[in-house]
């Protein structure tokens, strides 16, 4: 598809990512596709980062139709820019629109959109440790009618900014809550999709842990209330005497990550046993009182992997690995961010180059 490229002419200072919060400053283009039913995909553009035009009464803002995703472009230390598996976000944005009457986006025209938008704006990738370009693709629905059902027009646009570390702590534990009266996400729902209104869903109790000074909170399932499911901005692994368990996809309620599906690869190539399987919030206590819970740690794009130093559960505190990073969860941050920023090889054809 041939994208139009009209550069800006008052381009932005470039600010400095470990002084920002992260996904505030953003870069001087973004990409736009439009969708009608009588046209299909259509009009690729990349433009001046600037507002979008909707109608006040644009279906995405009252029924929320509306689906994104999450990635990163790296530098290298010779100064090449590469993605991380953009396929597996572009393919699971399409399981996304599938679950929301979303029309996909075609992966050619994905791969090429990304690839020339971080292009025309190659200047913002960071070259200091520990930063990327956070890529942030969206698609929402334009129809301007109130009822509910699908849209028949969409708009699919990528923004991108300069970042450092998700969390302020770097790579040092974190202190999470185990929310155990409200949920993020029910069987047969939306949870397996990145969509916000799983995340608005996730908004007032994260409010509330935050006040009390954790960095996430750990959601249960929606029936039972009883299985872990994933972390509020990541999925979630523990080491249990010796062995990797993370809650199973089956039951779509759990976003299938990509840093996860990197990550189980990585320990299976290394010989450790990983079990995906419902882990019960009963069983995960037992496993920290006995010290069998060696270590905890979530998965994601934006954290890579955040060690999870102490977890709190109806009024207790629960301590692991003594608050310290450990050694798995260390060797999975180096590894997977090796590969990312190119300082290891990559041999399992994960790198997409793009300059």
């Amino acid at each position: 598809m041939e994208i139009k490229i009209v550069k800006t002419t008052t381009p932005r200072e470039k600010p400095d990512v470990n002084g920002i919060p992260f996904g505030t400053y953003f870069s001087d283009h973004m990409f736009l596709l439009d969708y009608s039913k009588d046209k299909g995909w259509h009009d690729a553009r990349i433009v001046p980062y600037g507002p979008l035009s909707l109608e006040p009464s644009a279906m995405v803002l009252h029924y929320a139709q509306e689906a994104f995703e999450g990635m990163k472009a790296y530098r290298t230390a010779e100064g090449k820019i590469q993605l991380f598996r953009p396929t597996e976000n572009i393919a699971r944005m399409a399981r996304s629109c599938e679950k929301l009457c979303i029309p996909p986006v075609p992966e050619d025209v994905y791969l090429q959109a990304l690839k020339e938008l971080v292009t025309v704006d190659q200047d913002w990738v960071p070259s200091a440790p520990d930063t990327s370009l956070y890529i942030r693709p969206f698609v929402i629905a334009t129809d301007p009618k109130l009822g509910v059902h699908a849209s028949g027009t969409y708009i699919f646009c990528i923004i991108t900014c300069p970042v450092g570390s998700y969390y302020p702590e770097g790579l040092n534990p974190v202190r999470i809550a185990i929310e155990s009266r409200e949920v993020r996400a029910v069987r047969g729902g939306t949870g397996f999709a990145k969509c916000g209104g799983n995340y608005a869903a996730s908004l007032h109790a994260s409010e509330l842990a935050e006040k009390k000074g954790f960095s996430q909170v750990l959601w249960l399932d929606g029936v039972e209330q009883k299985y872990i499911e994933e972390v509020g901005s990541m999925n979630v692994m523990f080491k249990i005497a010796g062995k990797v368990v993370t809650p199973s996809l089956e039951k779509d309620s759990v976003l299938p990550g990509i840093t996860r599906k990197s990550a189980i690869q990585l320990l299976g190539e290394w010989g450790y046993e990983v079990q995906e399987r419902d882990i019960s919030i009963d069983e995960l206590i037992a496993a920290a009182k006995e010290g069998t819970l060696e270590e905890a740690w979530g998965t994601g794009t934006a954290a890579v992997v955040s060690p999870i130093g102490e977890i709190y559960y109806q009024g207790e505190d629960h301590t692991v690995n003594n608050f310290e990073i450990g050694p798995v969860t260390h060797k999975l941050y180096e590894a997977i961010t090796g590969i990312q920023w190119g300082k290891t090889e990559d041999t399992h054809g994960w790198i997409v180059p793009v300059c």
